[in-house]
């Protein structure tokens, strides 16, 4: 018995692995990671696409810039550095909204197997489906303070020089918000937010789970390649889901108390823009977003997947 107990302490990993509180953490250590890797990756795709959806805001406004000219005309204004504009605030709402949003889904997503199995029924699309709804939901109230952060950064050098805040880092951003507008300021948009969050995660998580979950039932294909492939469908239905309530919530979050125009809301928004722009503006730069979005969940969701095989075959002795 104490040769035993002691090639398990001896074992690398051993005691962090087996630790209790680790293994209530770890889904939440997993998606905060994964998550800020896969930011680093598509930065100036986000930065792209905020820019794209704010490009003539209040009118049909002129010729849409191509993403390819927009990057251009970024760089030859502030550099390649200026593609990474916002970074701190990605970096720091993947650490908050990240972490919570996989966190919970991976959370739900196992309390829910223990019931069904427990009652002895299956764990279908329906769970799956809940559990990125009410993940995503959570998860979005949570970080909405640092998406404002995030969008007003991005959105800062549109604005002529005398309006521009020249924002230091993130926490300069919230410290901002928080002393002109209020702590209600950093809430701005939080509708919005949570709805978008609900879409995004609904056509993210729902359907990487149950996408791999089929194609584990019914193909020969490895655990990688069904990770693969399970989030590249889990990309294209997030970005199907969720462009239009990104497109209003970047709208909210951009303005502030100063700007001419006001939306009242997420429905006056979505008004305000079919009225004006055209229902087709609600998916303008979908390509761009499509780009971002597809590449961010697969990156993130291959890498959870591939962290939590590797501590599970830790936990099994492999």
């Amino acid at each position: 018995m104490s040769i035993s107990t002691k090639d398990h302490v001896d074992k690398p990993g051993a005691r962090l692995i087996d630790n209790p509180w680790f293994q209530k953490c770890r889904p939440f250590v997993v998606g905060g990671c994964s998550g800020m890797i896969s930011t680093c990756i598509i930065q100036p795709l986000d930065l792209l696409k905020v820019r794209l959806q704010l490009f003539g805001e209040g009118s049909s406004g002129g010729p849409k810039p191509t993403p390819v000219a927009l990057a251009r005309t970024i760089v030859a204004q502030d550099g390649v550095v200026g593609l990474y504009n916002g970074l701190s605030a990605g970096l720091l709402r993947q650490l908050v909204y990240g972490t919570a949003r996989l966190g919970l889904f991976f959370t739900f997503e196992d309390t829910l197997k223990q019931r069904a199995e427990a009652s002895g029924t299956s764990y279908g699309f329906g769970q799956r489906a809940f559990a990125g709804l009410a993940a995503g939901g959570l998860a979005a109230f949570i970080g909405n303070p640092v998406e404002v952060v995030l969008i007003r950064m991005q959105s800062d050098t549109l604005k002529p020089p005398a309006q521009q805040m020249r924002y230091r880092s993130a926490f300069h951003a919230l410290s901002h918000v928080a002393r002109v507008e209020g702590i209600r300021g950093l809430w701005t948009g939080s509708y919005p937010t949570i709805v978008r969050a609900m879409a995004t995660n609904f056509g993210q998580l729902a359907f990487f789970s149950e996408t791999k979950n089929q194609l584990s039932r019914h193909t020969s294909l490895s655990e990688q390649s069904n990770s693969v492939i399970a989030s590249g469908v889990a990309g294209f239905f997030a970005s199907f889901f969720s462009l239009p309530f990104d497109f209003v919530k970047t709208r909210l979050q951009r303005q502030t108390k100063t700007d001419a125009v006001q939306y009242r809301g997420l429905v006056d928004c979505f008004v305000r823009v079919a009225r004006q722009e055209g229902l087709l503006r609600f998916y303008r730069g979908f390509g761009t977003y499509l780009l971002r979005i597809a590449p961010h969940t697969m990156i993130t969701l291959i890498i959870a997947d591939r962290i939590n095989s590797l501590l599970r075959q830790r936990e099994d002795g492999n």
